[in-house]
């Protein structure tokens, strides 16, 4: 009998420590390691930083976007310029028109 109660006196010493200790290691593991861990946290965090990096190029490739797309209304472009530009890049004129040539060296004023 003797040898049961040293074993049961024994297990009463033994089992709450462990327990508590298990149950410290498991809550310690989850901290780090767990899916919202102190890992997880620093790689969602990464991924943050990503998106918001993305987002800045999306919006300014939108801005980007919506200048081009400004320039070509109706009200933004001037038809003069735009005339004197089509005719010099296709070298053509109308046939009432005066065309002086003049070197490269020539300035025109």
């Amino acid at each position: 009998m003797q040898i049961g109660r040293m074993i049961r006196r024994a297990a009463r010493m033994v089992v709450p420590p462990a327990l508590f200790i298990g149950l410290t290691a498991y809550f310690g593991w989850n901290v780090m390691q767990g899916d919202h861990g102190l890992h997880s946290y620093a790689a969602q965090l990464h991924l943050l930083d990503e998106a918001r990096a993305a987002q800045q190029d999306a919006m300014s490739e939108q801005a980007a976007w919506s200048r081009r797309v400004h320039g070509l209304k109706e009200s933004a472009l001037d038809t003069d310029t735009l005339d004197e530009r089509s005719r010099a890049m296709l070298n053509l004129a109308r046939p009432d028109e005066l065309v002086v040539p003049y070197g490269p060296h020539d300035h025109l004023y």
